[in-house]
């Protein structure tokens, strides 16, 4: 009889920390479903090329199963263009402790990086990141950070523009001086013309509210304009837009918002999915994954935008053989 007690005091135990096992198991599950990852974006100016991107960013995360109000939650920052606000953002996302930084934009990522070298940080639209000190390698970036970079190959840039108008002796080009992505994108673009003949004309700035009296100046001294990736500019497609149209100077853009503005071509990237594709390599993060693992990319996938507008005042035709492959807009043209 004492011993039947005794089996069954054992019995009841065992199903008593069984239970107890369960519940621990249950609450771990429970809390890692219910764990958020919190994640910073920081974007250094609105325009829609970095809203594009941000877009498409959220995008791809959600693709990747990580969602706003589910399992993340998005603290977006904008510093209008202002470098100082920017920092002032990145240091701010260190002190909460975010889980994750996403950083739009090269001012943006340097920000971030100099705020950081522990949190792991994620970066969009950033031409160079070799150039601009955040990383080391684009295989292996040696840092905390990894990214999509929204570099375009200006060969291919200028061929379209010769396609479409021939007689360009001299290109100007109006750029941040201080943006260290625009740099490296003129460089590259006195590199290129060079080998075609083609003079540069450098109009550099420091803020918006140059761009009218610099590119005003010397509008009447180029035969067309090139615009960079270049934030402070991208900020204000409206008035280089205008000037250019009102001395029918064809604009050449890196990157298409420019040509429903007044510009003429761009053959470039679609930011939407340079930031669904900088999306995923968040979600890599999330999963699990060192920034430093994770290869810095670009976009292969380049698409040609012409403003038929803007081409039939200034007596441009789109040549036959690309015309199936471009995507018309209108606009810019009073």
């Amino acid at each position: 009889m004492v011993g039947k007690k005794k089996i069954a005091i054992v019995l009841m135990a065992l199903i008593a920390s069984s239970f107890l096992v369960g519940c621990k198991g249950d609450e771990k599950a429970s809390s890692n479903e219910e764990k958020k990852y919190k994640i910073g974006i920081n974007q250094l100016v609105q325009h829609p090329a970095l809203d594009s991107a941000r877009e498409g960013l959220i995008e791809g995360l959600k693709e990747k199963g990580y969602e706003e109000g589910k399992n993340i939650t998005i603290d977006y920052q904008n510093a209008q263009g202002d470098n100082p606000t920017s920092q002032t953002i990145a240091q701010k996302f260190v002190s909460e402790k975010k889980d994750l930084i996403l950083a739009i934009a090269t001012t943006s990522a340097q920000a971030v990086y100099n705020a950081t070298k522990d949190i792991p940080t994620v970066f969009t639209a950033v031409t160079d990141p070799i150039a601009a000190g955040i990383a080391k390698d684009w295989k292996n970036s040696g840092t905390n950070l990894t990214g999509v970079s929204d570099m375009v190959p200006v060969d291919k840039q200028l061929e379209l523009l010769i396609k479409l108008k021939g007689d360009i002796k001299t290109l100007g080009v109006i750029y941040n001086t201080s943006e260290a992505n625009s740099v490296v994108q003129v460089n590259s673009l006195k590199e290129e013309a060079t080998k075609l003949g083609i003079n540069i004309k450098e109009i550099g700035i420091t803020n918006i509210n140059e761009i009218n009296q610099n590119l005003s100046a010397v509008i009447k001294d180029i035969d067309a304009l090139y615009t960079p990736t270049d934030n402070t500019v991208a900020s204000a497609y409206d008035l280089v837009g205008q000037i250019a149209i009102k001395n029918n100077v064809p604009i050449l853009g890196a990157e298409e918002a420019v040509v429903s503005k007044g510009g003429l071509c761009s053959i470039g990237i679609d930011y939407f999915k340079l930031g669904k594709e900088t999306g995923y390599k968040a979600a890599e993060v999330l999963n699990g994954k060192n920034p430093n693992e994770i290869e810095i990319t670009t976009l292969s996938d380049m698409s040609i935008t012409i403003n038929t507008d803007v081409a039939a005042k200034l007596n441009i035709s789109i040549p036959s053989d690309i015309e199936k492959d471009v995507n018309k807009v209108t606009g810019g043209v009073n």
